[in-house]
């Protein structure tokens, strides 16, 4: 026994020293190197280093009640996020499994038992006849095996890290999911402000519309219009009305949307505030660019995916070289079932070291290598890609806002001077100074602007919303 178990330090020495040797050309990560600029296009707010509304809460974000209780309840009951946050747990198991890469394997042989009737012209049979007196031979064993592989060069560590890596992922997705969500339901609900305003609007024209018609008709009554102009101004009454059902349509529409994502059966949506007195948010600092390697949850999915590539190389590259395993078996032996538990009779053991080196498998473990450095390559540039359409999506939102505030202030110019010119139309009209076309076309002049007001007004908060999302705020 001390033979062997000398033979096994011998070869556990010549493991120790080859696995020396590889650890010392054992790749570390090392973050991809990107040159970030030092501020992003089109942003007009200067800000220090700690401003970033990706560090700030949806809760102090979005300053209207209803739309944060909203956002809660996707948070909780959103059968996405919920899907995201099991995947989670499965990879956190495999995680935890893979800390049990260094373990021995332990298994027991509760009991064996075999009967054996060998040939009477073979040596079995003719050494059982002559030794045990019965041309049976029988075998009676209870035992432990135990099983180990030596992790001298880092392949069960470059496994685990392999499984930290995933799991890691997994939370940084669904945190990616969050902040899709949040921004979804934000922008749904500022959509559907945004048709509630228009459907206002759309009523209001249409009551004024409605008591033009009236005034046409009592003129053409008295002689002092045509029947022509009573019917196109019937006709503009028609066209206003006709759009409200499809307003109230799309309302449904987007209800039930909401509805949905916050996990609840399609159902009208409280809401308290209106399109016009919506609360922006006071700041939208968006830090450095370099601050999207923190904050951006597909970012740092990408970085894990490069970071695992690393640690598949080597394993592959450990898979290359020798494996040393230990085994050892325990316990009780016997030919006759009357000693099987027979101590110390019947005690048996032994150890066996093995250093296995692969020589010849097709280049299969070569060739899996060399896959291996292709796909950490592939990674690390899916990994520059995403940082460089993460400064793009900043970049295009900082646009957005400029340019929709600039719409916005010209749109509020024309509904004022819309609502004036109605205002004249009418006066002009009633001391036959104009005609009741340019009374149709002031009308129909003001609904279009003060609509498209209301839609520039929504545009704008969606833009703000996708700049928060853009900087990797939403799921603090």
């Amino acid at each position: 026994m001390i033979l062997k178990m000398n033979s096994i330090k011998n070869i556990a020495y010549i493991a120790l020293i080859s696995g020396t040797a590889i650890a010392c050309k054992v790749q570390k990560y090392e973050q991809p190197e990107i040159k970030m600029p030092e501020a992003f296009r089109n942003d007009r707010v200067a800000t220090d280093d700690n401003e970033n509304i990706a560090k700030i809460s949806y809760k102090d974000f979005f300053k209207d009640p209803v739309l944060v209780s909203l956002i809660d309840k996707a948070m909780t009951q959103n059968n996405d996020l919920q899907v995201a946050l099991k995947q989670i747990e499965f990879a956190s198991l495999a995680y935890n499994q893979s800390k049990w890469g260094n373990v021995p394997t332990v298994s027991a042989t509760i009991a064996n038992a075999s009967v054996n009737r060998p040939s009477d012209n073979s040596m079995n049979g003719m050494m059982a006849g002559q030794f045990m007196g019965s041309r049976y031979m029988q075998d009676y064993t209870t035992s432990i095996n135990i099983s180990w592989e030596a992790d001298i060069w880092g392949k069960i560590k470059g496994r685990k890290e392999q499984a930290l890596s995933d799991y890691l992922k997994t939370q940084e997705a669904a945190k990616a999911v969050k902040t899709q969500l949040v921004a979804i339901v934000v922008q749904g609900y500022y959509n559907l402000l945004m048709l509630d305003t228009q459907l206002e609007i759309t009523k209001s024209n249409l009551t004024y519309s409605d008591n033009t018609l009236k005034f046409l008709e009592k003129q053409q009554e008295v002689g002092l219009t045509t029947a022509l102009a009573v019917q196109q101004q019937e006709i503009v009454k028609d066209q206003i009305l006709k759009s409200i059902p499809a307003i109230e349509s799309s309302i449904a529409t987007q209800e039930n949307a909401l509805s949905i994502l916050i996990g609840s059966m399609p159902d009208k949506i409280k809401r308290s505030a209106s399109l016009n007195n919506v609360q922006s948010p006071d700041n939208i600092a968006t830090g450095i660019p370099s601050e999207l390697l923190s904050y951006r949850p597909d970012i740092k999915s990408a970085e894990y995916d490069v970071r695992k590539s690393v640690s598949a190389i080597n394993v592959a590259k450990a898979n290359m070289y020798p494996s040393f395993n230990i085994t050892a078996q325990g316990g009780l032996n016997a030919f006759k079932a009357s000693n099987w538990f027979n101590i110390p009779g019947s005690l048996f053991g032994s150890v066996l070291g093995t250093l296995a080196q692969p020589v010849l498998n097709g280049k299969q473990l070569k060739t899996q290598f060399e896959q291996s450095k292709i796909v950490s390559e592939q990674a690390e540039i899916n990994f520059k890609q995403s940082v460089l359409k993460a400064v793009g999506e900043v970049s295009d939102a900082l646009v957005q806002i400029q340019k929709l505030e600039e719409q916005q202030k010209i749109a509020e110019g024309l509904v004022r001077k819309s609502t004036e010119a109605v205002h004249k139309a009418d006066v002009l009209f009633k001391y036959n100074s104009a005609t009741y076309v340019e009374v149709i076309l002031a009308q129909t002049n003001k609904l279009q602007a003060e609509l498209d007001l209301a839609s520039l007004k929504a545009q704008r908060l969606n833009a703000i919303t996708t700049l928060y999302r853009s900087v990797g705020g939403g799921w603090q």
